[in-house]
């Protein structure tokens, strides 16, 4: 970071292309594209696959509003899959059902929600049959290696999908204030990508597509540039890549910890079963953590969610629900219609996410569990 300060670039510098390459170190992927936001590698990503205005994309009810929010900048439309009640996560069996009843699709959106990983060899067969473009919403997964039976690979390395976006919100377990990326094994998709994170910009690097204006004689003016197509200001900082790349390097340490406190959730939670137990578990290999997902029965614990929640805020105890399904928020609501999602529901109705964060130590989750006990012991 100080040397950013210290140097030419505080933006579009060389901080930049070595938090990209670290990042395909991490993933294996051959290509990454630093950017302003997960959601704007979502965009990014769903543009340079082919998604255009009037398409139709099956993404999971079950996730931030930003996987089907970056559809619509496009102008095109998203139709939510119902989830796996005690994962959340969407499955073969619902994506197969979304597809049913959506008419002609253009792309699918597997979210690895929490950190866990959809069945992605299983999701890829099914899209490739119907030519779909698969865009993984890999935000929450950073550092994962799932084994899908052929040994582990790395969340991002792009086997099954087109593209991988991540995030890099404060929250996340690689923080750059604001940022995201996104990893793809297709050298055309990155190098549009990395033009439309720049309002669409060419420079010599990218091919001139008007040579008269750009060359003199055989040498081309330095101070010539082309907008080439409507782009975006999606670019990522030196700043911001500076303070990501400091992480990047210490990520084994930081999913290893996730995981340390993750097991002693399940410890100390096991008592309380089954008005509480954890989030179900899909897959093999290894899940790097971002939340820790309590399901609760709250008719049987004899307390609603809202006044758990309160009386863990007045511990200060922090906790929140990942997510509201989409097909309940109004700006979807219109489009999704009356469509049938109990899986998406079920999950809903039961989740809370308890504290899970690096800086927490051994005795904070188990004070966490105490506080548990003692509210539905009352």
């Amino acid at each position: 970071m100080v040397n950013v300060l210290r140097g030419d670039w505080l933006t579009t510098g060389p901080a930049v292309a070595e938090f990209e390459k670290a990042l395909c170190d991490v993933t294996t992927a051959p290509h990454s594209v630093a950017c302003s936001s997960g959601t704007a590698a979502l965009h990014l990503a769903y543009i340079t696959a082919g998604v255009a205005p009037g398409d139709r994309i099956i993404v999971p009810a079950v996730t931030f509003a930003a996987s089907a929010n970056a559809a619509k900048y496009i102008g095109a439309t998203p139709v939510f899959a119902d989830v796996d009640p005690e994962t959340g996560l969407m499955t073969t069996d619902t994506f197969s059902a979304a597809l049913d009843g959506a008419g002609e699709v253009a792309a699918v959106v597997p979210v690895h929600l929490g950190g866990q990983v959809c069945d992605m060899p299983g999701i890829a067969e099914i899209a490739r049959a119907r030519g779909l473009k698969i865009i993984e919403d890999a935000c929450h997964a950073i550092g994962g290696m799932p084994d899908e039976g052929g040994g582990p690979t790395a969340v991002g390395a792009c086997d099954y999908s087109d593209a991988a976006a991540f995030s890099f919100h404060p929250v996340k377990t690689i923080a750059m204030g604001e940022g995201g990326a996104v990893t793809t094994r297709n050298a055309e998709m990155a190098a549009s990508m990395r033009r439309l994170r720049h309002h669409g910009i060419r420079t010599r690097n990218d091919g001139f597509l008007n040579p008269a204006e750009a060359w003199t004689e055989e040498d081309p003016n330095l101070w010539y540039y082309e907008a080439a197509e409507t782009g975006f200001n999606y670019r990522a900082s030196d700043i911001h890549c500076a303070l990501g790349l400091s992480q990047i390097k210490r990520i084994s340490q930081l999913v290893k910890r996730r995981g340390e406190l993750t097991d002693l959730y399940l410890e100390a939670l096991a008592p309380l079963a089954p008005v509480i137990r954890p989030l179900g578990r899909r897959g093999a290999g290894f899940t790097a953590w971002h939340l820790f997902v309590a399901l609760i029965d709250f008719e049987r614990a004899g307390i609603s969610r809202a006044k758990l929640m309160a009386e863990l805020r007045d511990r200060g105890i922090g906790s929140q629900v990942h997510y509201i399904p989409l097909n309940l928020m109004p700006t979807f609501a219109a489009e999704a219609g009356a469509v049938a999602l109990p899986g998406a529901m079920t999950y809903y109705e039961q989740c809370l996410s308890l504290p899970l964060y690096v800086g927490m130590t051994n005795d904070d989750v188990t004070d966490v569990v105490a506080a548990l006990s003692e509210i539905l012991a009352r």
